[in-house]
């Protein structure tokens, strides 16, 4: 009894799987669901280096209208510090491949705040995106795990705790200015813990700009949660929400694929259990 409104294959990088299996992904998703009534189809590509014309291919084949293309930097010297297994170049070759391959609606991740980067680096960055002119951009504050070798890279960069929150949003006012000059509005915000170095509320913002008509629904109805979101896959969350209570329940699936597979049917009627009890709790039952 209810719309399909949007379509998000989020990643991770949805593209690490092989054209093959995009394709039978594809065709499950079509025998399921009304993909063809949904508002929008999006899938992360992610990775350029995991991009291949084939693939695209059978994405846009199927519908999807929507593909990100996420370089993080278009600085090789960082791309290598951080281990990133795409070059520069990959990135726009992906992008244009995308482009001759039909899709009119692109989105880039940027991260702030990378190690050994300046500003005049994420100027130079930000230049080159220009060139690409993707649909929308999404300006994302860096954040790193306590334990992991990026953050090491990241204090042997000398910018930590206040001037590294100074530093980052000095890289996020850029950003804005950069996003005003090419006609990119904001049209969703969120922040999170953890950004590097960022103790305040600065430089912990991520930011989605889009042109007029390339807004990600999905990205505003996950905010706003004033819809229900059906997950599938392993870690993914599903939250249910009921009109009339304005309350929204969230049902998580298990992390690991292994114990996903085996408990498939304990996280079926998990679900379904607590839809009908707030299903009938809505209705007065």
């Amino acid at each position: 009894d209810r719309n399909l409104t949007s379509i998000y294959i989020g990643g991770g990088t949805p593209t690490a799987l092989n054209a093959l299996q995009l394709s039978k992904l594809m065709e499950a998703l079509h025998k399921y669901f009304p993909v063809d009534k949904s508002v929008e189809f999006t899938v992360e590509a992610g990775r350029p280096d995991s991009i291949t014309e084939e693939k695209l291919k059978v994405l846009h084949t199927h519908g999807t209208g929507r593909i990100s293309v996420n370089p993080q930097t278009m600085q090789q010297k960082t791309l290598d510090i951080i281990g990133r297994r795409h070059t520069a170049r990959q990135t726009a070759d992906a992008f244009n491949l995308a482009r001759k391959n039909g899709f009119d609606n692109i989105n880039m991740d940027l991260i702030t705040g990378l190690p050994g980067e300046t500003a005049g680096d994420f100027k130079d960055t930000l230049s080159q995106i220009k060139e690409l002119a993707p649909d929308s951009l999404t300006i994302h504050s860096l954040v790193v795990k306590r334990a992991s070798k990026l953050r090491e890279k990241i204090q042997e960069d000398g910018k930590e705790d206040g001037s590294r929150a100074l530093y980052m949003e000095e890289m996020f006012n850029i950003g804005q200015q950069f996003a005003r000059e090419q006609g990119y509005h904001p049209y969703y915000m969120y922040r999170q813990k953890n950004s590097a170095g960022c103790t305040g509320s600065t430089g912990q913002e991520n930011i989605g700009y889009a042109k007029e008509g390339k807004e990600c629904l999905y990205n505003i109805l996950i905010m706003e949660e004033k819809q229900t979101i059906l997950a599938l896959g392993a870690g993914a969350s599903t939250k249910l929400y009921h009109v009339g209570m304005g309350q929204v329940e969230r049902i998580e699936n298990v992390k690991s694929v292994n114990d996903y597979i085996g408990r498939i049917g304990e996280m079926i009627g998990r679900k379904k259990s607590i839809y009908d009890r707030l299903y009938k709790k809505n209705n007065g039952e």
